[in-house]
């Protein structure tokens, strides 16, 4: 069974080896994230699904560059007692296919992504 969590706030950072960013570029408010182990036993494989953006510059990912960088995902996980131990996140996540999103009848776009990530920390 692989982790799944609803209704997740993402915060999005631009993986810099030599400076880590401090700065989010990009907060998103996810339906789910699922997340799985890949068959090659190198890292991680996942979707977030039915997402919007809160805070940030989304058009980012799907740009060229945006689909060849790597980022880093942080997200809450509110069941933890010892909430300084309570963050998740993924490290060398790349979104090779973009973004794909549909405009509902208000017109607000939501979207859907796939992505690979190098490694995580998910307990």
């Amino acid at each position: 069974m692989e982790p799944t969590w609803d209704k997740p706030v993402i915060v999005f950072y631009k993986e810099r080896a030599d400076e880590p960013e401090r700065k989010a570029f990009l907060v998103v408010k996810a339906r789910r994230l699922v997340i799985f182990e890949d068959e090659e036993g190198e890292g991680y494989r996942g979707s977030i699904n039915d997402f919007f953006p809160l805070m940030g510059d989304i058009d980012y990912l799907s740009s060229n560059e945006g689909t060849s960088d790597h980022y880093v995902l942080c997200w809450f996980e509110d069941k933890e007692e010892d909430l300084g131990n309570a963050w998740r996140r993924l490290t060398g996540v790349t979104f090779r296919d973009g973004l794909s999103f549909d405009i509902n009848m208000m017109k607000k776009k939501t979207y859907n992504a796939n992505f690979r990530a190098q490694a995580g920390k998910l307990k």
